[in-house]
């Protein structure tokens, strides 16, 4: 019988900063293009930022954006924490690269009081 091929995913390096370019597309500091993916459930709501290559138009500013969920940006923070500019602020779930694609999972955190 064949073997099948196995696969390891490895963790990757969090960007240090995430910008939204267009509608549905974020930049980070390597001009990677990252798309996200909204998850909300009852209880938390969640981000998948996929890393995928997309042609970038030109660079939308905040007034010609629709409305939408996710901050204009993130930075990290230590332990592996992103703050929106919104001042929200979200942990890293995962992020692996499997076969040249990463994929990070992003969860709001409860606003502090």
């Amino acid at each position: 019988m064949g073997e099948l091929p196995f696969f390891c995913a490895e963790n990757a390096v969090d960007p240090d900063r995430l910008w939204i370019w267009e509608k549905a597309v974020y930049v980070d500091e390597n001009r990677r293009t990252w798309l996200p993916i909204i998850i909300k459930t009852e209880n938390n709501f969640q981000v998948l930022m996929r890393q995928e290559d997309v042609t970038l138009g030109e660079a939308l500013s905040p007034t010609q954006l629709m409305p939408c969920p996710l901050p204009l940006m993130w930075q990290l923070y230590p332990g592996r924490r992103y703050r929106g500019s919104d001042s929200s602020i979200w942990r890293v779930v995962y992020h692996i690269e499997l076969r040249g694609m990463e994929d990070m999972l992003l969860e709001q955190l409860p606003p502090l009081e």
